[in-house]
């Protein structure tokens, strides 16, 4: 089984942000629409790392996940009432440190109108889970121990004191991962992880490592609708991993590089 786990950012129009990560609202109700005419129900996160470590045969029939990266206040403006208007869930990764309202824990400079506390409570009692997206979305591949280990921590912490709940989900800033992050991870109380991949998840995926694939304002709904379902995956996002493997690469490099500088 393929199951197509949607990546968004921004639901925000032309004239409101240059980010080509971006998706229109009218786009995204058309969407949403696409998926509820197809049969498909909203899983979580969760459910679906799961369900990939052996229960599969629990899914709906047509099971799709849909997550938000960064924690934009057009989340909650903008996407919100249409997951509600088709009776869908979302997932939404926080940045605590862009939070609208983080007070002393504010951290970075924000991309955006980003979420507040009341507006992160009100999507969770609405039905939608939160995760963390980091603490200042920094790229945690590129991080020493401590640091590292204090990004992940700080926000599951500031996430699950300002909820008064658990926060078991973590997606990795700009989708960079290696197996020292997902170990730390790990270590740090998260039960799974989503990280970009550009191919559909499915058995076998490691649940620190869920791949998902990428909405952006170039998407049309004929694209859309491939995605979702499965056809020509490898086609469409040929470039996309390409360019991935390649900057992977470049990534290593760099970090065996400033490794070896600081231990000199």
């Amino acid at each position: 089984m393929k199951i197509p786990v949607l990546m968004y950012h921004e639901i925000a129009c032309r004239q409101d942000t240059a980010s080509r990560l971006a998706v229109t609202p009218d786009a995204f109700a058309s969407q949403l629409g696409y998926l509820r005419d197809e049969g498909f129900t909203t899983i979580s996160v969760a459910e679906l790392a799961s369900a990939l470590a052996g229960e599969l045969g629990r899914l709906p029939k047509r099971p799709v996940v849909i997550t938000f990266d960064d924690g934009f206040a057009d989340f909650h403006g903008a996407a919100l009432p249409v997951l509600l208007r088709y009776g869908f869930s979302a997932t939404v990764f926080v940045t605590t440190g862009w939070i609208a309202d983080a007070g002393p824990h504010s951290a970075g400079i924000r991309p955006g109108c980003m979420l507040s506390w009341s507006q992160i409570r009100e999507a969770a009692e609405a039905g939608m889970g939160i995760g963390a997206h980091s603490h200042t979305h920094a790229q945690l591949d590129q991080l020493r121990p401590g640091t590292l280990r204090d990004e992940l921590v700080t926000s599951k912490a500031l996430l699950e004191d300002g909820l008064g709940r658990a926060v078991p989900g973590l997606a990795y800033p700009y989708g960079y991962s290696n197996a020292r992050v997902r170990r730390v991870a790990h270590e740090a109380g998260y039960a799974h992880a989503c990280a970009v991949g550009n191919i559909m998840a499915g058995p076998r995926q490691d649940a620190f490592a869920l791949s998902r694939v990428t909405i952006r304002r170039s998407t049309s709904l004929a694209t859309f609708g491939t995605i979702a379902s499965g056809r020509k995956e490898a086609v469409l996002f040929l470039k996309d991993r390409s360019l991935t493997k390649g900057y992977a690469l470049v990534r290593r490099t760099r970090a065996l590089l400033t490794g070896a500088s600081r231990g000199a």
